[in-house]
């Protein structure tokens, strides 16, 4: 038994008890919480159907059957070392709730900060009528971008017919399918027009990183995951294709994370522009067409 029973059973206790069960194992965090008190409180108001968005009553005491359920998805995160949003089948981004399963990564993008905040200031979400999300995985940024860019279509590309499936499944959920077209292929292969917004969260994990990660990665697809020695794989390949998809005055929106020292290292020409997210992240970098015609790579 791994939580306290009636009349013992608030939530509060609960919490405390999952987070001293959580953190007796070598679990590792970073698919959209950043500890065992994080996940605990997820899962203990998922069994009990709460929203973990909402301030619950913590004095609420759980019915044994809710308490039965915790613990199940206690011992799956423990014992399977399975992400949280993969047992509970759901998770946020930019506010906005989508379905997760194994077919696509977990959303986490810092991106979902440029989506809510008015693009930070480098772009005028008001002109941008067109965008191309690459590597769009289970549609997160597809979709936030119909929300953030009101009057744009958005083309959502991925190179996996998995993960266009459950983009598929969110689209619907969203009811956005008159706005979003998912589209499979590799990168820029599929696609014909031009575009205000390119925007990609690609894969960009390097190969020691990969080594090093913990076995909780190990339950999302690796294609979402590994770029490569450097991890650039698919960065050169946007960078380098960008330009010609891009409209006069448009922009490249690209997430590098850890290997944004390799990449500048690879390009000295380009002037990224690195995005400042005051929710944390780093890693993602803007570029303008202009400023890839000037460097050539508009051929």
């Amino acid at each position: 038994m791994i939580l306290p029973r009636k009349p013992d059973s608030t939530i509060a206790n609960a919490i405390t008890q999952a987070n001293a069960y959580l953190a007796k194992h070598d679990l590792v965090y970073g698919h959209g919480t950043a500890s065992s008190e994080d996940d605990a409180a997820w899962l203990i108001l998922e069994a009990a159907g709460l929203s973990p968005l909402e301030q619950p009553d913590y004095g609420l005491v759980l019915a044994d059957s809710v308490v039965d359920k915790a613990e199940t998805f206690l011992r799956m995160r423990a014992e399977q070392r399975l992400p949280a949003a993969y047992i509970v089948g759901r998770m946020w981004f930019a506010g906005l709730e989508f379905k997760a399963d194994s077919r696509a990564l977990i959303p986490r993008s810092p991106l979902a900060e440029f989506l809510t905040e008015d693009a930070l200031g480098l772009i005028d979400t008001a002109e941008v009528s067109t965008v191309l999300d690459l590597c769009t995985g289970g549609g997160c940024i597809a979709i936030a971008c119909a929300y953030a860019f009101p009057g744009a279509r958005v083309d959502a590309v991925d190179l996996s017919s998995d993960a266009l499936a459950l983009a598929e499944e969110n689209v619907k959920m969203h009811d956005l399918e008159d706005r979003i077209q998912l589209i499979q292929g590799d990168l820029f292969d599929s696609v014909a027009a031009r575009y205000d917004l390119i925007i990609s969260n690609p894969p960009y994990v390097d190969a020691q990183a990969i080594s090093d990660m913990g076995h909780e990665f190990s339950h999302e697809p690796m294609m979402g995951l590994a770029a490569g020695n450097d991890g650039l794989d698919l960065a050169h390949k946007i960078i380098s294709g960008s330009a010609r998809y891009l409209q006069p005055g448009g922009a490249l929106v690209c997430e590098v994370g850890d290997s944004a020292a390799a990449l500048c290292a690879n390009y000295p020409d380009l002037p990224f522009q690195w995005l400042d997210f005051s929710m944390g992240g780093d890693g993602v970098f803007l570029l303008y067409r202009q400023d890839l015609a000037d460097a050539g790579y508009d051929k």
